[in-house]
């Protein structure tokens, strides 16, 4: 009779278990509750502002090749991710954001269709099939906004560039940006040559994706309706021009200034007079506006440092010789959560300034690009007649600080000018290096079938662009910035997968220096034995010859075997962590559920035992 009742109670709960799902997912139709940590399933309010602002359809067409991306799971869960976030958007929008899914078969209209739209196919497998991951945004008088390829390692960007898109959409006028530039950037004529040099690469850059408006030092004001101001290399701007830059700052416009302690691209009136160049001031600031809001920026020192400083070519040295004034800012030392910086890989900057706030300033200051720990500040004067960049090493004294070399200013700052008061919002990106924009130092031009191509080496012309770009938007789509990503690291494995790293660092690096002394040492009587002087070396200096060139080979077996012991190291950490995952946790499940049915049947038998006694 007890098995009866118990399969009968069975029964209940199941029917129960079926109804309350059911009703539960009738009722409950709609809501959600994310409980990731970083809220990664929640829109942020810009977002939300941007969808609920839209007053004409916008249509996002989300390419996704179902088929071929069968294999690859990691592809499948970030698509699955962008789905469920434009999704969210479409009921964010109240009817005006259509979200279509489309697969793109091989040899499809569909495929056809994405292909015509720009859309990238990245191949798969070897046999031959490509996967698409991008979207397709339109609007209902003809404008198009396309992201090619989404890439899952930017899934901390993909908020923002969905909003971004539904936000240019939402918008049809092409982004307007004032720009006034202290340095010529479009070129001019080549005084030696006779002809015309071409303009600079991110000039070309900005005029080709913004509709630009030119303006001088000594006008008196900006021109009307522009989106963002591009200061770059301010010298000797007038009262009248930096009232009405103020007025653009108070009424929502936004600023993207390159100020420089030591312009070494800045030309005189006459460039053909040398003495001209010399007591030209190769110094920029925005000193009326930067003390109001606290800035502190000294435009007669540079940051130098050893620990990001390039390797230049000298006329006095035959071997490169880093110079501590040019620096290559990669990725440990730029911000990696904001949306400008957050996928460069360098930055190559030179002379630049430092940039801080002081104690009573009203501003934040979120750096995007800093120095390393090994920098110090220097007079700019010492630049003028350097001939040797090996001196400034020699000069400079570390400070242990991280100087901010870029910002993103954001906070209430006074009005101080045009008889104004009163505060407002400013929103402002800051760099403190002019000659950053310069071809020299990210891009290489080449001539291919009599066309100009560029061949980017760093990332220059992609910060500016992004610093642009994201200024233009409007409050809410700024506020969107990066989002956490959905995968989650594991914080004890990078952290012990560094440690493991810096105990065999040293070594590497010890290794890497006597290697190096070691080669310029060859290099030297290798030259002595080839010289005009000298055809045939001493025996002595052929022992010494032949004694460095085995310490070469056996340092470098040395540093092979270092850096093996690194990969076997880091190799054997996944090996453990793959056990405790794979064996261990299973395991200690298993014995759990072991230790839980011994339990139940002892007590079972206690109470049989007791029931026994008792007849």
């Amino acid at each position: 009779m007890k098995n009866v009742y118990s399969a009968t109670g069975l029964v209940l709960l199941a029917i129960l278990f079926l109804a309350l799902t059911i009703l539960g997912g009738a009722a409950l139709r709609g809501m959600r509750i994310d409980l990731t940590e970083q809220g990664l399933y929640t829109l942020s309010s810009g977002t939300i502002d941007i969808l609920e602002d839209l007053e004409e359809p916008v249509t996002l067409e989300f390419y996704f090749s179902e088929e071929a991306s069968a294999d690859l799971p990691m592809v499948r869960n970030f698509a699955r991710r962008v789905q469920e976030l434009l999704d969210e958007m479409a009921e964010q929008a109240d009817g005006n954001l259509r979200v279509r899914r489309v697969d793109p078969e091989p040899f499809s209209e569909a495929e056809d269709q994405a292909a015509s739209y720009g859309l990238e196919a990245a191949p798969v497998g070897s046999g031959g099939d490509s996967v698409y991951l991008g979207i397709v945004g339109t609007n209902t008088i003809d404008g198009l906004e396309v992201l090619p390829f989404l890439s899952p390692s930017r899934e901390q960007f993909l908020e923002y560039e969905l909003a971004r898109m539904v936000y240019l959409l939402s918008r049809p006028d092409k982004p307007r940006v004032a720009l006034l530039s202290g340095i010529d950037m479009d070129g001019g004529m080549d005084m030696q040559t006779g002809q015309q040099r071409d303009p600079w690469a991110i000039q070309e850059q900005i005029n080709e994706m913004f509709e630009v408006e030119t303006v001088a030092a000594e006008d008196d004001s900006l021109p009307d309706d522009v989106d963002v101001l591009a200061l770059i290399h301010p010298q000797g701007l007038s009262e009248a021009l930096l009232a009405d830059i103020e007025r653009f700052l108070s009424e929502g416009g936004r600023l993207l200034a390159f100020v420089d302690p030591w312009a070494e691209n800045a030309t005189p009136a006459n460039p053909n007079d040398p003495m001209a160049a010399m007591n030209m001031d190769r110094g920029s600031n925005l000193a009326t506006l930067f003390d109001a809001w606290g800035v502190d920026f000294s435009p007669e020192r540079f940051v130098a440092d050893a620990g990001l400083a390039l390797q230049v070519n000298t006329a006095q040295s035959q071997r490169p010789v880093r110079h501590v004034g040019i620096l290559g800012v990669t990725g440990d030392n730029m911000n990696a959560d904001d949306v400008i910086t957050g996928e460069l890989d360098a930055v190559n900057l030179a002379s630049v300034g430092r940039l801080a706030l002081g104690e009573d300033s009203p501003l934040e200051m979120e750096p995007l690009m800093r120095s390393s720990e090994q920098a110090g500040l220097m007079d700019a004067e010492q630049l003028q007649m350097l001939s040797d960049p090996s001196e400034l090493i020699d000069q400079m004294g570390a400070t242990g600080e991280q100087y901010t070399l870029a910002a993103r200013l954001s906070g209430e700052v006074p009005k101080v000018l045009g008889g104004g008061n009163g505060e407002y919002p400013l929103n402002a990106i800051v760099v403190a290096d002019v000659d950053m924009l310069a071809d020299r130092y990210w891009v290489q031009r080449q001539r291919f079938f009599g066309t100009s191509v560029l061949e980017p080496f760093a990332d220059n012309g992609d910060f500016v662009i992004n610093a642009i770009d994201n200024l233009i938007g409007n409050a809410d789509l700024i506020s969107v910035r990066s989002r956490a990503t959905s995968n989650r690291p594991f914080t004890l494995v990078e952290s012990l997968r560094r440690e493991a790293e810096e105990n065999l660092r040293s070594t590497e690096q010890r290794l890497e220096a006597e290697l190096a002394e070691t080669e310029q040492r060859l290099t030297e009587l290798q030259q002595a034995r080839g010289g005009t002087d000298l055809d045939i070396l001493t025996e002595e200096q052929e022992a010494e010859l032949d004694r460095f060139m085995e310490q070469r080979v056996e340092i470098r077996r040395e540093l092979r075997q270092v850096r093996r012991e690194l990969d076997e190291e880091i190799e054997e950490l996944g090996t453990r962590i793959k056990v405790l995952n794979i064996a261990l946790m299973p395991a200690l499940v298993t014995l759990f559920a072991l230790g839980l049915a011994w339990r139940k049947r002892r007590q079972r038998y206690q109470s049989d035992a007791v029931g026994g006694d008792g007849q």
